[in-house]
């Protein structure tokens, strides 16, 4: 799959191409960023493998590295409509760690799926941002 001018989505100078994700149970994280982040995950294997909503990041969910937790490096996400989102997270038996607060133009909430490592997520839209 090739995207303008022939450049490959994933593999673009610069940019981050691949993440291996810690996950206590990758099999449970892979159904979440499938079920909240629309990312189109893999599960025919032991460690999940995962492309971002953009096609532009790929890897696997790996329970053979240590999860970072608060100290780590903190991925963001980008949804369309974080309140939305945030109803998935809940969904998905998740919880909401830090409710939305804006952030320059965008809003930015802190959820945590069950019993794995927190995840930022940042939108640019609320549906009701009262």
């Amino acid at each position: 799959m090739l995207g303008a001018e022939g450049e490959h989505p994933v593999f673009r100078v610069g940019g981050i191409s691949y993440l291996r994700i810690p996950a206590p149970d990758p099999q449970a994280s892979a159904a979440f960023y499938d079920a909240v982040f629309g990312w189109t995950v893999r599960v025919d294997r032991e460690d999940p493998a995962f492309e971002d909503g953009s096609g532009h990041v790929i890897g696997h969910f790996s329970a053979e590295h240590g999860v970072a937790g608060s100290g780590g490096v903190r991925p963001y996400v980008f949804v369309e409509n974080v309140d939305e989102t945030l109803e998935k997270v809940v969904a998905q038996g998740g919880e909401i760690v830090t409710v939305p607060y804006p952030e320059g133009d965008l809003w930015v909430a802190l959820p945590r799926p069950r019993r794995q490592r927190r995840r930022r997520l940042a939108a640019g839209r609320r549906a009701d941002p009262g």
